[in-house]
């Protein structure tokens, strides 16, 4: 099992804070990101947790997944290792800034 948990269908008013107060009855809490517009700086509505090790990690899971957060249940799972993302160089509809 992974450290980090992707967390699902949090509230939009929710906050790092929050979240990483929800987490910390499991254990430690490392970090806690929540993902936003990057346009707006709106929530999305979820976010990763990374706990201090596995074993808390899977005592969140285990206990938080289908938890009640301000009225919205809320989903927690193992997050998945990212995929690189090709570079705006490589990606074939790149047009560079006209002067």
């Amino acid at each position: 099992m992974r450290r980090e948990l992707y967390v699902g269908n949090l509230p939009f008013e929710t906050t790092e804070d929050d979240l990483r107060r929800l987490f910390s009855v499991s254990g430690n809490v490392q970090s806690v990101h929540i993902i936003t517009d990057k346009e707006s700086g709106r929530s999305k509505g979820c976010g990763y947790v990374k706990m201090t090790n596995e074993i808390e990690a899977k005592d969140a899971l285990d206990s938080l997944d289908g938890a009640l957060l301000e009225g919205r249940l809320i989903t927690v799972s193992e997050a998945r290792e990212q995929k690189p993302q090709p570079s705006a160089a490589k990606n074939r509809n790149f047009r560079p800034k006209k002067k």
